[in-house]
């Protein structure tokens, strides 16, 4: 093998393990050379080699930068690690004053000896009476009616999703999902070996067509969708968009696992589920309703689906924690949940306003009641090295190839969270990110990429 590919598979190893995180610059050809000990060809091999692979990105006038398309096993693309930078636009569990006076409360009766001893007990993925019942008193909807026997519980959402993918899609088989995803499903994806297929998209979610198309070109076994505040975009499908997927996916015989986790935003909303309950694997979790740190997942599977929706959460050891399970039940038993969803109902509404005003004049795209935003980048300016100023600034953005499913479709833009920071301190990172955005650092100086 010739030494610059050698060294090339040395800086994929070290993107690889994350010591160069996406968006992180590289050096000048000629400084890389230096530190390697090569000559200044053979170094501009090696960054055309990474560019090749597509771990990298060259941005004329301004560098070479890591690719954001992909990221080591529990990287922070799947959003499921904190961010290091100083403001937190990534991460998006969202916090309001009094939350936790608010669940101490319904705690407090689980520290007595005799109630501790029994929620510190083991507890299966079918969970317990009690939280059957009180879960499908919350999940239900209008006229959509969950029964207690249709609940499993895992440790959190992303569990939950596992399990329901694992259960309907087999080794080396076809999902279709959004071409612009939940990181985590791909993620979970790449660790069953299931093949993700992208589904175009409008303005308004999900295309039924680009289900039909998929299907037609090599089978799918089953779709993966948010059709309630999607995210990264906060699209909801309308009711005949909601009813011409169903009728594809009878038409297909198609099982969908339909992803809940921020729908209680938009209560309003009816789930796919109750339009296609016979099909619809339904996942959500606490974490967002209430904390992440004392969560729970759980899945509204239909009896066609249940068991085996049941055998892959006990396969693969994703059991609720009995002491969340209980003290969910309380939460929600005693009003606690629905203050606290109402509490961040209105808080998303005002960040939202927030950020529409500060970034007036921004190619935008979200929903009034959703915790982010999606931001188009103006012409020219690239996702990669707008991310890498920003954390220079001491913000955290998530670039837009951490949601692609397919790398080489990946648009200029970023999602940014608006859960995280104060009020006061949101407002004023995003003003940055305009200046950022307009070829300005954080420094003040013009950075412009043309």
């Amino acid at each position: 093998m010739d030494d610059y590919r050698l060294i090339a598979d040395q800086v994929a190893a070290e993107i690889a393990d994350g010591r160069l995180r996406p968006g992180r610059q590289l050096p000048t050809q000629r400084a890389f050379a230096r530190s390697r000990g090569i000559a200044n060809s053979t170094a501009g091999r090696v960054y055309r080699e990474l560019a090749r692979r597509g771990l990298t990105v060259g941005e004329v006038g301004r560098g070479t930068f890591v690719r954001a398309g992909r990221a080591p096993d529990g990287a922070r693309v799947a959003l499921a690690e904190p961010a290091t930078a100083l403001i937190d636009l990534e991460l998006n569990y969202p916090s309001v004053p009094g939350q936790a006076e608010l669940l101490a409360g319904g705690l407090a009766p689980l520290l007595r000896p005799d109630a501790l001893g029994d929620a510190l007990r083991p507890v299966g993925a079918a969970g317990t009476g009690a939280a059957r019942r009180a879960f499908a008193g919350l999940v239900s909807a209008g006229s959509w009616e969950v029964g207690a026997d249709e609940l499993l519980f895992a440790g959190n959402g992303r569990q939950a999703i596992a399990g329901a993918l694992s259960a309907l899609v087999p080794t080396g088989q076809r999902l279709g999902v959004e071409e612009l995803t939940y990181p985590v499903v791909k993620a979970v994806a790449e660790r069953l070996g299931i093949v993700l297929v992208p589904l175009a998209m409008d303005e308004h979610g999900l295309l039924p067509d680009a289900v039909a198309a998929a299907h037609r070109a090599a089978p799918l076994r089953a779709v993966y969708v948010q059709p309630r505040l999607q995210n990264p975009l906060g699209a909801s499908l309308p009711g005949d968009r909601a009813a011409g997927l169903v009728a594809v996916l009878r038409q297909l015989d198609l099982p969908v696992v339909e992803d809940a986790i921020w729908s209680f935003l938009r209560p309003e909303s009816a789930p796919l589920a109750a339009l296609a309950p016979e099909r619809t694997v339904l996942v959500d979790s606490l974490s967002k309703r209430l904390a992440p740190g004392l969560t729970t997942g759980f899945a509204v599977a239909p009896a066609a689906l249940r068991e085996r929706v049941a055998g892959a959460l006990r396969s693969g050891g994703w059991a609720p924690s009995g002491f969340a399970l209980e003290a969910a039940v309380r939460w929600i038993g005693d009003g606690t949940l629905a203050a606290v969803e109402a509490a961040k109902r209105a808080d998303a509404t005002a960040r939202q306003l927030l950020a529409r005003e500060v970034l007036a004049g921004q190619r935008l795209r979200s929903d009034p009641c959703s915790y982010y935003l999606w931001w188009e980048l103006p012409a020219g300016r690239r996702a990669e090295s707008f991310v890498a100023e920003a954390e220079r600034a001491g913000i955290s953005v998530t670039p837009a190839a951490a949601f692609a499913v397919d790398p080489r479709r990946s648009p200029s833009a970023v999602r940014v969270g608006l859960a995280s920071p104060p009020l006061p301190v949101l407002a004023r990172a995003l003003g940055t990110l305009v200046g950022i955005a307009q070829g300005v650092g954080g420094d003040g100086r013009r950075t412009d990429d043309n």
